[in-house]
C-alpha cells in the first residue's frame, strides 16, 4: 500500500472515516436515550469504534501493527489524532517500553475533557440522544481527520525513501525518487 499514490488512498480513508462517524453517531443516539446510565458503555463502544478506525487507516496507508514498534506507531497516531504534539526528538529519545504508557496517559487526559462535555449532554435523556449522536459524530470525525493527516505524512515520508515498483507508477513510466537532503 505504501507504493500507491495518495490519490488512490485518500478516497478509501475518507470512506472509513465516514462509516466510522455514522456508526458512532448511531451508537451515541441509541446509548443517549439511557441518559447518564449509559455513559460508561457509550464511552467503551466509542473507544472501540475509534481504535478500529485508526487501525483501518493505518492499514490503508500501508502501516501494519504486528511488532512492538509498529504498535507504538499506532499509539503515536492516536496521540496525533488526540491533538497531542509529540515531536520526533522526544520520540527518538524515549525507549519503546516507556513511551507507550506516557502516550496513553496524555490521550486519557485529552479524552477526559471530551468525556466531561458528554456528561453535560446526558442530564436530560431525551435530549441526550441527539446530543450523544452529534458529539460522537464530531468526535470520531475529528480523530479520523487528524489520524488521516498523520498517516498521510508518514506515507509521503515512506514513499520518498523507497523507490516504487514500475507497476505502481502511473502509465508504467520510469521514475526515480530522490532522498531528501
Amino acid at each position: 500500500m505504501q507504493h500507491l499514490d495518495e490519490r488512490v488512498l485518500h478516497p478509501l480513508a475518507t470512506r472509513v472515516i465516514s462509516a466510522s462517524t455514522k456508526t458512532a453517531a448511531l451508537e451515541g443516539m441509541g446509548m443517549g436515550l439511557g441518559g447518564m446510565l449509559t455513559l460508561l458503555p457509550d464511552m467503551g463502544i466509542l473507544s472501540a469504534i475509534t481504535v478500529r478506525m485508526l487501525q483501518k487507516l493505518s492499514l490503508i496507508y500501508g502501516f501494519e501493527y504486528t511488532s512492538e514498534k509498529e504498535e507504538t506507531d499506532l499509539w503515536l497516531a492516536a496521540a496525533s489524532a488526540a491533538g497531542l504534539d509529540l515531536g520526533r526528538d522526544f520520540i527518538e529519545k524515549q525507549a519503546i517500553e516507556r513511551i507507550v504508557p506516557r502516550i496513553i496517559d496524555r490521550i486519557a487526559v485529552k479524552v477526559g475533557t471530551e468525556v466531561a462535555e458528554k456528561w453535560s449532554a446526558r442530564v436530560i435523556p431525551v435530549l441526550s440522544a441527539g446530543a450523544g449522536g452529534t458529539l460522537n459524530y464530531y468526535f470520531v470525525r475529528s480523530w479520523g481527520r487528524r489520524a488521516q493527516k498523520h498517516f498521510l505524512e508518514r506515507h509521503r515520508d515512506a514513499r520518498t525513501l523507497a523507490p516504487a515498483p514500475l507497476a505502481a507508477l502511473p502509465n508504467g513510466t520510469p521514475h526515480s525518487y530522490r532522498r531528501p537532503h
